[in-house]
């Protein structure tokens, strides 16, 4: 009798907006569609019951519609982007560069928003039945019990966010760059440390002091970022968006840097600079000084200033650098 590798997923309902692009024994790739944008998922089975993918996400939002009979603990790794979920008592949290999610995919229906557009990280997963059993029959020198790092890290169903850490750093930054002669037994590996990990762990050690956010919040810091990025000629201070929005300036900035991942001047200065860049190539008859006043800046000094600073060299240069 023929084993099916993937039996673990054939009874998860990924949804109507994924549709499987390849499966081979070793190999699945999933694509993800949305109005925003479009995302691939490619999975490895690691052992029986456990699979390791990389998420290549370049959209703006997705509706989850994943859902599954089976027990499952699932670690996340974000390299590159955010990712904002939200919890059963409706408030907004998000994964950014460097994190580790810990989490048994209970609440994972739902909305799922990219704050800057694109994500792409690690999900190594366990259905914990079959993983255990595996695990055990494959590398039974190594000592792991899954079902316990699931109580230990997602008791109740909540989960576990792990802030930038060195020693997660290490563990997943070489998965990223892993060569395909040695890719299925360095995946064994490095399951194998992740787990051994976790299970040395001491939470006490480690506290997650990043905010989490309202609904009603999100919604403002939404609407600024909304206003910033639609209307890049005119400059906003801090007071007028807070009176605008009906927050206070404590709760913008907080919250605007929350959910993009930096202050609202860092980031709407660098989002200017990368529309103006774009422009400057796709727009050759543009007078530069046309450009500038087109995303906020009536001096060309500082706005070639600001350019050089993000990009090394000046717009002109930058322009004739693209021919």
């Amino acid at each position: 009798m023929v084993m099916d590798p993937w039996k673990m997923f054939r009874g998860a309902d990924f949804g109507d907006n994924i549709e499987e692009v390849v499966e081979t024994e070793e190999c699945k790739v999933l694509r993800l569609n949305d109005p925003s944008g479009d995302g691939l998922m490619t999975i490895y089975r690691v052992f029986d019951g456990v699979y390791l993918m990389y998420n290549d996400f370049h959209l703006a939002h997705c509706y989850s519609r994943f859902t599954s009979c089976a027990n499952i603990l699932c670690i996340d790794h974000c390299r590159e982007g955010r990712m904002e979920h939200r919890t059963e008592q409706d408030l907004h949290y998000y994964i950014e560069a460097g994190d580790m999610r810990v989490d048994r995919r209970v609440h994972h229906t739902g909305d799922v928003d990219f704050p800057l557009s694109h994500y792409h990280g690690i999900t190594i997963g366990f259905f914990m039945e079959q993983a255990e059993k595996a695990i055990d029959e494959e590398m039974p020198t190594i000592s792991v019990d899954i079902a316990s790092l699931a109580q230990k890290f997602c008791s109740g169903d909540r989960l576990y966010i792990l802030r930038q850490n060195s020693a997660i750093e290490h563990i997943f930054s070489e998965l990223y760059h892993v060569p395909s002669k040695i890719r299925m037994d360095y995946f064994k590996i490095k399951v194998m440390e992740l787990l051994v990990f976790l299970g040395a762990l001491e939470l006490a050690d480690y506290r997650d002091e990043r905010p989490y956010f309202y609904s009603s919040q999100i919604e403002k810091i939404k609407s600024v970022h909304k206003l910033l990025t639609e209307e890049l000629s005119v400059n906003y201070t801090t007071e007028e968006l807070a009176k605008r929005f009906d927050i206070s300036v404590g709760a913008l900035k907080t919250g605007f840097k929350g959910v993009y991942g930096s202050p609202i001047y860092t980031y709407i200065r660098t989002y200017k600079m990368n529309v103006a860049a774009s422009m400057l190539v796709t727009d050759r008859k543009k007078k530069i000084i046309d450009v500038a006043a087109s995303v906020g800046y009536d001096n060309p000094s500082k706005f070639a200033a600001a350019f050089k600073e993000l990009f090394g060299m000046s717009p002109a240069e930058y322009r004739n650098d693209r021919r």
